[in-house]
């Protein structure tokens, strides 16, 4: 099967049992915007991102994995009483069985939430009609992204996914993790060139430094919240601060 190929509903139970599910958040309120959601949590992500806190999840496998029965199981259960699911990461669309797994999640009649980095755009437009609202990390200026990411040519990719998803208006919420080491000057410009592609809501949240996959990353050199005063809010319908 081609990367990004969605199957068939005749193959989907072969498909969605071959989705690496780390764990699963039962109830949360934070995660899609106005909804009661539960959050499934992929293994597996091609970036390493220097501020990630959630290291267990970024090799391809891992020792305990949960069942996509169970975790259809769960939602069989909880329907009527939960709103939507969300399915993050790891990097949920590096998985090309993630159509499937969307598939049968539609069908017990949830809406369907995305926390995705962007690394896979032309996946991810395979993917956007069986998707309801995505949360997008833009995590720089596409030329800054490797020294983030660790890999060549991610922000690129990052960047064409934006353009993806504000080309087809679904629902979407674009977050930025401030560096410790940026200046006003530069989420200026980031926030500026976000607004003019059409971005329209924002979210900026606070580097958690101690909890970062690189032990060197310093402390802010510019107070977060200096950096936040620097993001003008007449650019954006919505603007959101977390951690602060």
């Amino acid at each position: 099967m081609p990367d990004g190929t969605l199957l068939p509903p005749s193959r989907l139970v072969d498909a969605t049992s071959a989705l690496r599910i780390a764990g699963l958040i039962r109830l949360t309120t934070i995660d899609y915007p106005g909804e009661l959601a539960a959050v499934i949590f992929c293994q597996g992500c091609p970036w390493r991102c220097r501020y990630c806190h959630n290291q267990h999840l970024l090799e391809t496998e891992a020792a305990e994995l949960l069942p996509w029965s169970e975790v259809m199981g769960f939602l069989q259960r909880r329907r009527g009483l939960l709103d939507a699911v969300v399915v993050s990461g790891g990097e949920p669309t590096a998985q090309t069985a993630l159509g499937a797994a969307m598939r049968e999640i539609r069908e017990l009649g949830y809406k369907i939430g995305l926390h995705t980095n962007g690394a896979y755009p032309e996946r991810l437009r395979e993917l956007l009609s069986l998707i309801d609202w995505v949360g997008l990390d833009i995590k720089a200026l596409p030329e800054d992204y490797p020294a983030i990411t660790g890999v060549s040519g991610s922000g690129e990719l990052a960047w064409s996914s934006l353009q993806i998803l504000l080309e087809s208006k679904v629902d979407l919420e674009v977050r930025t993790t401030l560096m410790p080491t940026w200046t006003p000057e530069y989420i200026q410009t980031l926030s500026q060139r976000l607004a003019d592609a059409g971005v329209q809501n924002y979210a900026l949240q606070v580097c958690t430094i101690a909890r970062a996959r690189d032990p060197a990353l310093p402390a802010y050199t510019t107070p977060p919240q200096a950096l936040m005063a620097a993001v003008d809010p007449q650019n954006f319908s919505h603007l959101e601060r977390r951690g602060f």
